[in-house]
């Protein structure tokens, strides 16, 4: 009992039992349902609750339910009053109608709406409200609504794809809404703004700890309504003085393009009759549409904030840099626990979910300086739980390999593959600090936004998010969100995926659950159809102008797609493809090495810093003894997890009864099946970082740990070392992982650490030597550490441009203590290219 994890495969079992069970109307029960989000926590209003009664109740109206009481507004933590302080709309004011085209640079839209004002705030109680003028208590006590109504399921959530030749910004927002309690007509809108003119200082303030941040506004766990959703005075991006919109200030409002429509069961609700253990369920929705809303922003002269709105519904607010500036970001990784994990270890005193501390810990440092895209490395949602499905337990229990080579796909079983790769998404994207993320920090594919709400006693009551691929967008006080970028590996579709032999990877079950999966990697987190989409990257051919469109995959039936993207003057990133083409003996194709590097050569003449952003470390220890012993045919664990003697089933995976940690160790880009690729790659940016004059950095995460990995010219006999600034072979590789899921035990800690100072010739033919670098000299808490090469704790990375050395420096955070949402800095630098060009 005392086994680490033993509650939760207890808990593991119990569910599997119960989905095992076939429901009165012939279907199972789900290993994940979803239901729609509760509208108060978009629009900032109650939705009705269901109410037990002789019959099933009906799902959410699609006409907005009744505004709650006035004292559940004031009668809230913190509440504040928004004083009615607005400046009169300025001459020759009115509404734009709907712009279907890009701003052009030194674009002047027409002035904001009064609610992107900021007027001032104070604390006010119920008796003070009673002072106050009818039209004083409307305003502050208003809430924002959709008008019309949109049921979500997920979202808004935000990507960041580039920024122009003409200093053009563009991303994009998605929602998914469920058709049945939704409002299409007129169709749906977002309206977004910005002010050029306006001055985004901030101040490094340190604000309260993780549990203090009040719940995210689309968050179905959230218990607090929000409030009203006007910008307040005292925010760091502002100056708060109360002033009118600038002469320069815009406005768009783009409609919504329907990029894909899900049909089928997508969620129910359990209802229980009073007085009865029967349980009754009402299923939601058939078909649930996928918005998408292209946002294209004119950077200024400096940092802006952008704030826009859904259907004239809840404010939230992203930062895009200036024309000149560099963008700050964020990096993570592996944002899920493994089976068998027990988060509530992880859940420390305060926090509602093991997920939640570490991510509230970058959320926190995005309050004090705001991120302007957050990059994830892979791992964004854990889908093993696909195996779970009652569907597939068939062919998951056949035991002989060729078994489940030749088992047919049948329609439920690929209607079930669809349902939870919906259902997944969904409820991975809207759960707690990660959703704030999604929906405040732009994300470069990788996604995400974050709305922050300062009120004068200092507690955060709202953050939100915008990300880069993985993107970010940032916050305000208000309103703080992030544009995401996001890269994808294995378990974005299912552990190992790509890793497994050729015969099963091109098994009926095993393609269609690559190809659903990428599918869906693309559709939520690329917000990309291909179907619709096409796979054009040819210039102005393609929705994401970032885009770079290689081969066929082998198992996935879709084309890798690999994104180049903007961070700045000096600073680009490459998301690689490592997955939509790999096989156990290749990661990408000829095509898409050839359309990469072609892109590359493009790069302007200012650009200093190429990173590199790789799922799986390219600089790290290596496991060949370990990959030797467990290919092995006389191992005689393998043979015993095969019968399944000595309890010892797990050690062998449920597709093919090879090793389980096979497919992990067939993943890496130093395995035997990869090393070639692996050396080739690295000599070809080697010549790039030559010729082009750039620094050439990698990030990677996947193995649960922090490290950073070095590539460097081979030191020759009698000769000193090539100083870091001067050498293009000098190569970073930054390991950060992971952000939720939990470390490795120590003793694979401490066999990792030994195996870091071990002398590899692999690249010696080419002058390159490789080895990690012991950044970690001591513990979070300051005692001295033995193992100074890897650390087995939670972590992300803060990435920013040094304006005074041109170095990016990479600020490793890490996790103080298990559960506790407070990190400790450990930094490393990569210096600016300090040769000519085609040295």
């Amino acid at each position: 009992m005392d086994v680490p994890g033993w509650h939760a495969q207890r808990r593991a079992r119990r569910e599997d039992e119960l989905l095992s069970i076939r429901r009165p109307d012939s279907r199972y029960s789900q290993a994940e349902d979803i239901s729609p989000m509760h509208e108060n926590f978009i629009g900032g209003f109650n939705v009705a609750q269901l109410r037990p009664g002789p019959h099933p109740q009906p799902p959410p109206s699609p006409q907005p339910p009744a505004l709650p009481p006035k004292d559940l507004i004031y009668t809230q933590p913190g509440y504040h009053l928004q004083q009615p302080s607005y400046h009169a709309p300025q001459p020759g004011y009115h509404l734009q109608q709907p712009s279907y085209h890009a701003p052009q640079p030194g674009y002047h839209g027409q002035q904001p709406s009064n609610h992107s004002l900021h007027p001032t705030q104070s604390t006010v109680t119920s008796s003070q409200l009673t002072h106050l003028s009818a039209v004083e208590r409307s305003q502050t006590l208003r809430v924002a609504r959709m008008n019309p109504h949109l049921q979500f399921m997920v979202g808004p959530l935000l990507r960041y794809d580039t920024v122009d030749e003409l200093g053009i910004w563009h991303g994009a927002a998605m929602i998914v809404t469920a058709d049945s309690g939704s409002i299409y007509e007129p169709h749906p809108t977002l309206t977004y703004e910005w002010d050029p003119d306006r001055n985004t200082s901030y101040q490094n303030a340190h604000l309260p700890r993780s549990f203090d941040l009040g719940p995210h506004p689309a968050d179905p766990h959230s218990t607090v309504l929000p409030t009203s959703p006007i910008l307040p005075s005292h925010n760091m991006f502002f100056n708060g003085d109360g002033m009118p919109p600038g002469s320069n200030a815009s406005k768009e409002i783009v409609p919504g393009q329907e990029i894909y429509v899900y049909g089928g069961p997508g969620g129910y609700i359990p209802l229980s009759l009073p007085n009865s253990s029967e349980a009754y369920v009402y299923f939601i929705s058939s078909t649930f549409t996928f918005w998408r809303f292209l946002i294209q922003i004119p950077l200024g002269p400096h940092e802006m904030s952008v704030t826009y709105n859904i259907n004239s519904g809840q404010q939230l607010e992203f930062f895009v840099p200036g024309r000149a500036q560099n963008m700050r970001w964020a990096a993570h990784s592996c944002n899920g626990f493994s089976a068998g994990v027990n988060q509530d270890d992880f859940c420390g005193p305060g926090f509602k979910s093991g997920y939640d501390p570490v991510w509230i810990d970058l959320l926190s440092k995005h309050a004090e300086t705001p991120f302007h895209t957050l990059v994830g490395g892979g791992d964004q949602l854990y889908c093993d739980s696909l195996m779970r499905e009652p569907e597939l337990q068939e062919w998951i229990s056949r035991m002989k390999p060729e078994e489940k080579r030749r088992f047919a796909l049948t329609d439920e079983i690929a209607a079930t593959i669809d349902r939870f790769y919906f259902n997944h998404y969904c409820q991975s994207f809207r759960r707690g600090a990660f959703a704030r993320a999604n929906s405040s920090m732009c994300t470069n594919d990788e996604y995400v936004w974050y709305d922050i709400d300062v009120p004068e006693n200092g507690i955060l009551t709202e953050v939100l998010f915008q990300t880069i691929t993985v993107k970010f967008a940032v916050l305000s006080i208000s309103t703080m969100q992030l544009t995401i970028r996001l890269t994808y590996v294995d378990t974005d579709i299912i552990d190992g995926f790509g890793s497994y032999p050729d015969e099963l990877q091109r098994s009926p079950m095993f393609q269609t659950i690559g190809e659903r999966g990428y599918f869906y990697f693309l559709l939520f987190q690329c917000f990309i159809n291909p179907t619709l989409d096409g796979y054009s990257d040819k210039p102005g051919q393609h929705v994401s102008k970032s885009a770079i469109i290689g081969d066929d995959g082998p198992y996935v039936r879709s084309r890798s797609h690999s994104f180049l993207g903007y961070l700045g003057p000096q600073c680009y990133i490459l998301l690689l493809d490592c997955r939509g083409e790999r096989k156990k003996d290749q990661i990408c194709s000829p095509l898409q090495y050839q359309k990469v590097f072609h892109r590359l050569a493009q790069l302007p003449s200012s650009v200093e810093h190429l990173i590199v952003q790789v799922g799986i470390p390219i600089a790290y220890p290596r496991m060949v003894f370990l990959e030797t012993a467990l290919e092995s045919k006389f191992n005689p664990l393998v043979a015993l997890g095969r019968t399944g003697s000595l309890g010892l089933s797990g050690f062998v995976n449920k597709f093919n009864a090879e090793a389980e940690l096979l497919d992990d160790l067939n993943d890496h880009w130093t395995a035997r099946s990869h090393k070639r690729e692996r050396n080739w790659l690295i000599e070809q940016l080697q010549l790039l970082a030559s010729r082009q004059r750039i620094r050439v950095t990698f990030v990677s995460g996947d193995v649960h740990c922090a490290a950073v990995g070095v590539l460097k010219t081979l030191k020759a006999k009698g000769k000193h070392e090539l100083t870091p600034a001067v050498d293009y072979r000098y190569m970073l590789n930054i390991v950060t992982s992971a952000i939720v899921n939990t470390p490795p035990p120590n003793p694979v800690i401490s066999m990792v650490s030994s195996l870091a100072t071990k002398v590899h010739k692999t690249l010696h033919h080419i002058e390159t030597d490789e080895t990690m670098m012991p950044i970690f000299q001591a513990e979070p808490n300051g005692q001295a550490r033995k193992q100074k090469f890897i650390m087995g704790r939670r972590n992300w990375c803060k990435v920013v441009w040094d304006p005074h050395s041109g170095d990016v420096v990479f600020d490793i955070r890490v996790e103080k203590e298990k559960g506790l949402g407070e990190t400790v800095g450990y930094s490393v630098r990569a210096p600016p290219p300090g040769w000519g060009r085609g040295n």
